[in-house]
């Protein structure tokens, strides 16, 4: 019973990986129009060659700012030990700031239900923070000195910069009551293979930070799409047990 309840953490960390692939995913800038767009990607999560999850990836840009939602489902067979069914979204003004993160974890017997309300002042680099945990009644307020984004509107700045081989990009990211200064290697361009096609890609590596995003053990790459759209296609990593890999199978691109 032990050993299974450790394989169950392992392929639960396995499905946390989808968060890392909305956190560097990138929205098109040319997305940020009038116009209503809407746009969807689908990912397997492959844990050692065995498909442990779905995750899939959305984004729609309304006339009153963009909604970012990601959600991971386990696998059939996963799900009979351990169900996974993560949401988060991320709701951006118009000019990317973020109003609010959304976050509804359910793993195994694990429940989080969690909204963090973003208040950017207008021509000010301070920025007003209120994190919600709906489990628990719990509300705290923080009055930061500078700009901060959550986990998936983060990807829109990012996506907004120019990335240049052998420099390294920075961002500030709040997560769960804390602010992690996140760095992006960007390591250089590659043509990979994947079930949706054959893309020309940036590599990039994030040394992450922030709990409960992301695996703490194992260098994490992500190869984006070497274009203004910036599409995460694929993603690979090793953990504490075999490799993980997730691979875009399906998108409008």
């Amino acid at each position: 019973m032990r050993e299974r309840r450790a394989n169950g953490k392992e392929l639960w960390q396995i499905l946390i990986f989808l968060s890392i692939c909305c956190l560097l995913c990138a929205i098109c800038p040319a997305y940020a129009s009038d116009s209503p767009i809407k746009a969807k990607f689908v990912y397997n999560i492959y844990w050692s060659g065995i498909k442990a999850g779905e995750a899939t990836l959305s984004y729609e840009n309304t006339p009153e700012g963009i909604i970012i939602t990601s959600r991971a489902e386990s696998a059939p067979f996963i799900s009979i030990f351990y169900k996974v069914d993560d949401l988060s979204q991320s709701i951006l003004a118009p000019d990317g700031h973020p109003n609010k993160y959304i976050v509804k974890i359910r793993e195994g017997n694990r429940k989080r239900d969690k909204i963090t309300y973003f208040s950017t002042k207008p021509e000010s680099s301070s920025q007003k923070v209120i994190y919600t945990n709906k489990l628990n009644n719990e509300r705290v307020e923080f009055n930061l000195d500078k700009q901060a984004f959550d986990p998936l509107s983060a990807a829109y700045e990012i996506s907004r910069r120019k990335l240049r081989t052998g420099r390294s990009e920075y961002i500030d990211i709040f997560d769960n009551k804390k602010v992690y200064n996140t760095e992006v290697q960007v390591l250089g361009k590659e043509r990979i293979s994947t079930p949706a096609g054959e893309f020309d890609t940036i590599l990039i590596k994030p040394l992450l930070k922030s709990e409960g995003i992301f695996l703490k053990s194992g260098d994490i790459y992500i190869w984006l799409t070497d274009d203004d759209k910036r599409i995460p296609v694929m993603i690979k990593s090793r953990v504490k047990i075999g490799s993980v890999t997730v691979e875009m199978v399906e998108g409008a691109y």
